[in-house]
C-alpha cells in the first residue's frame, strides 16, 4: 500500500489514527469495497465501478456518498498525490452503527476510505484447485463484493499453499461459479460461456465489459451454467478481473487444459481497446 489514503474527502497519511475500534463496520466487516484499475491516472470503468458499490450497498444498508463525481475527484488527487499513475486503487465504504459493540466513530454514516498499491504482476496462466461449496446461490449476499472477505483470502491462500494460483469456487449444486477474486470463462468452439450471477458468482467489471460491449465476429459470449466436466473438455478457460485483464487456465485440480483457438486472443485484444478509449475519453474530459 501507497503512504498516502483518502479518509471522509481527507488525503491523510496511512499511519495518522483515523478510524476507531468501536466502528460497526471494522468489527463486523459491515461495507463493500471495489478495486479499480488506475491508468495513465484516470480509473477505468468508475461508472461501473460505482454502479455495483452502489448496489450492493443498498442491499446491505449500508449509506454511499452522495455525491460520485467528488469521489472519483477524491481518489484522482490520492493517485497524484502518491504518485501512482498506473496502479491499483481501492475505495472501501465502511457502515458506522449503531449495534451492541457500536463506540466511537467519525460521525458520518459511512466512512469513505481509499487506497492504492503498485500493480501485482501476475503469471502468463494459472492453475486452480476446486473449493466445494464455496458460493450458495440462493443467497441474496453471495454476489455482492462485501467488506467481508477472510472466507475468500483463505481459500486462495490454502490454494497458493498447494503450490496453486487460485481456486474454483462451486455452489449447492456442484457447479462451478467463479474464483475467489475473479470470473471463469470457458471457450466452445464459437461460443464462450461465464455462469451467470443467479449461479452465485459476483459481477466483476471486467466481465460485465466483455458481456455487454465485446463484440466480436465469429464469437458468442452467453450467461449459463458451468459444471467441472464442461471446464475440461472446454477448448480454453481463462480467468478475469480488474487487476488481471483475462488469463488462460492451463490447469485444473490437477488436470492439463487445452489451450486451442485464439478466441482468448481476440477478447484481450478487443477488451484492451476497450479500455485504452476508455481511458483517453476519461483524460480528454479532464482537459476540456
Amino acid at each position: 500500500m501507497h503512504r498516502f489514503i483518502l479518509h471522509n474527502g481527507k488525503i491523510k497519511d496511512g499511519g495518522e489514527a483515523g478510524l476507531f475500534a468501536g466502528q460497526l463496520g471494522l468489527l463486523a466487516g459491515w461495507g463493500v469495497f471495489t478495486t479499480l484499475r488506475v491508468a495513465d491516472g484516470a480509473l477505468f470503468a468508475w461508472e461501473r465501478h460505482w454502479a455495483r458499490m452502489s448496489r450492493d450497498a443498498a442491499l446491505l444498508n449500508i449509506a454511499m456518498p452522495a455525491d460520485r463525481d467528488q469521489v472519483e475527484q477524491g481518489l484522482l488527487r490520492l493517485v497524484e498525490r502518491n504518485q501512482a499513475p498506473d496502479s491499483t486503487a481501492r475505495l472501501v465504504v465502511v457502515r458506522n452503527g449503531p449495534g451492541f459493540w457500536a463506540g466511537s466513530s467519525s460521525g458520518h454514516a459511512s466512512d469513505v476510505i481509499g487506497l492504492t498499491a503498485d500493480s501485482k504482476i501476475w503469471p502468463e496462466s494459472v492453475r486452480l484447485g476446486i473449493q466445494p461449496h464455496g458460493r450458495h446461490a440462493a443467497s441474496d449476499f453471495t454476489r455482492t463484493k462485501v467488506l467481508s472477505w477472510a472466507h475468500n483470502l483463505r481459500w486462495a491462500e490454502r490454494a497458493q499453499e498447494q503450490g496453486l494460483d487460485e481456486v474454483i469456487l462451486l455452489n449447492e449444486f456442484g457447479r462451478a461459479t467463479e474464483c475467489t477474486s475473479a470470473n471463469l470463462f470457458a471457450v466452445f468452439g464459437t461460443e464462450v460461456v461465464t455462469p451467470p450471477v443467479e449461479e452465485g458468482c459476483l459481477p466483476g467489471i471486467t466481465r460485465e465489459v466483455l458481456v455487454d460491449e465485446v463484440r466480436i465476429t465469429g464469437l458468442n459470449i452467453v450467461e449459463r451454467p458451468l459444471t467441472l466436466d464442461e471446464l475440461y473438455r472446454a477448448d480454453s478457460v481463462f480467468i478475469t478481473s480488474t487487476t488481471r485483464g483475462l488469463l488462460p487456465v492451463r490447469e485444473i485440480a490437477g488436470r492439463e487444459l487445452k489451450q486451442s483457438g485464439n478466441a482468448l486472443e481476440h477478447l484481450a485484444a478487443a477488451f484492451n481497446s476497450f479500455l485504452t478509449a476508455d481511458i483517453a475519453r476519461r483524460k480528454t474530459m479532464a482537459h476540456a
